[in-house]
């Protein structure tokens, strides 16, 4: 009797007659298997898909608070911060919301049998996915994978246009863009001594490429390089301005038309796109970034003969700012390069280490904004060449490129040659 004045339910079912009396018992134990199926099938899709049905989004290896945004592509680690590495055979990847990172990983071979599973796979997959238009601004052109990767997209019905140099694409011996115009794609180029230095790729209106990244066996296995890919509206309308102006108008160089985007927001992400040399923005754009430094500002440069910028470095290096630039090699020691100015300002500045090229055209500014794209910080992008550049506010995409200026100043060295007056 105690054990029943104890138990409400039973209590209920005593006062609901006969016929409760038979049915409650059964109920309660079709409830309970009901209600552990459903938790083990809750289960199953959790570890399935990642996400707990019981309200709790999940991730292996991540942290509830940490969770990936976007998918993990197959080769892909997450890591904290949103960010997930895409493994790449010769090279370095990261994504996270509408960006993708690539690096290239030079290991000094001159043999072409290694120079496989670059950076160019990630590319030549996106153009894999096209199905109606493929744009693409190519300095030079002459990798075999993007190559196959165009022809395989033309023969599946893809409208393809390039604009490309006429010196160092168009009449490159090494050119591979010949088979493509066999192939029935619209190929134009600049016709002019300066040059049409962009290399940007747009695929179906969504996504575009950039970067410092030549379209080349040498750009993607033997130098030092970058490649970017945002997938957004604004970016694409931005690019896809600029190469209209070059393919449709047949306008290059200083007299083109001012198609700089200005400033927009992509998920929250500040962004600014420029082409140079229209409107004169570019620079003034370099220098206004680079003077809002507290902390630090971290730099890899094919070619640094601009003396305003030199300056404006050198004024963050007075106020406290830590300054560290790494050069490449050749030409740093001509009286037009910037490296004599900094170093003998006291900075913290290298040659680069790689027996080819560093072909890096990068700012980073405190850690959470990056400056990268085609643009030398020289007096020919400024003036004369097609170019463009991109400054983001993403501290998770600046560590990647923190990550890639670490690997360099590794391998790079303190100049010993140089005099100071």
């Amino acid at each position: 009797m105690t054990k029943k004045s104890n138990n409400k339910s039973s209590d209920k079912s005593a006062n609901s007659g006969s016929a409760g009396k038979q049915s409650a018992q059964p109920r309660s134990i079709i409830a309970t298997i009901l209600g552990g199926i459903v938790l083990v099938i809750a289960f199953i899709i959790s570890q399935l898909t990642g996400v707990d049905l019981t309200g709790t989004a999940t991730v292996t290896g991540v942290p509830p608070t940490q969770v990936v945004a976007t998918s993990v592509p197959p080769g892909a680690t997450a890591v904290p911060g949103g960010v997930t590495t895409i493994s790449i055979g010769q090279g370095f990847g990261a994504q996270k919301g509408f960006w993708q990172i690539f690096f290239t990983a030079p290991t000094g071979s001159s043999r072409s049998a290694d120079y496989v599973n670059g950076i160019d796979a990630p590319l030549a997959a996106s153009i894999n996915t096209a199905q109606r238009t493929i744009d693409m601004a190519a300095f030079e052109f002459n990798n075999p994978v993007l190559t196959k990767a165009i022809l395989d997209a033309r023969g599946r019905g893809v409208t393809i246009r390039m604009v490309t140099d006429d010196e160092h694409g168009m009449e490159d011996d090494d050119s591979t863009i010949q088979q493509l115009i066999d192939a029935g794609v619209q190929v134009i180029d600049d016709g002019r001594s300066a040059l049409m230095h962009n290399k940007f790729t747009i695929i179906d209106s969504t996504i575009v490429w950039t970067g410092s990244t030549n379209y080349t066996v040498n750009d993607v296995y033997r130098n030092n390089n970058n490649m970017m890919s945002l997938r957004s509206r604004r970016a694409v309308e931005a690019y896809q301005a600029e190469f209209n102006e070059m393919f449709e108008q047949k306008q290059f160089g200083p007299r083109s038309p001012n198609t700089n985007s200005g400033n927009f927001s992509q998920d929250g992400t500040p962004i600014q796109i420029y082409f140079a040399p229209e409107g004169g923005t570019v620079l003034p754009a370099m220098i206004s970034a680079v003077s809002t430094a507290q902390r630090s500002v971290r730099f890899m440069a094919f070619s640094f003969t601009d003396f305003d910028l030199a300056s404006a470095i050198e004024q963050r290096a007075a106020a406290g700012v830590n300054v560290q630039g790494i050069f490449e090699r050749v030409g740093s020691q001509t009286t037009a390069s910037e490296l004599t100015t900094l170093f003998c300002a006291g900075l913290q500045v290298r040659q680069d280490g790689n027996k080819y090229i560093l072909h890096h055209k990068v700012f980073i500014i405190d850690d959470t904004t990056v400056v990268s794209g085609s643009f030398n910080f020289s007096t020919n992008a400024t003036t004369s060449n097609d170019e463009n550049l991109i400054i983001i506010q993403d501290a998770d995409l600046a560590a990647q490129y923190v990550a890639e200026f670490n690997r360099r100043w590794a391998e790079a060295t303190t100049p010993t040659a140089l005099t100071c007056s």
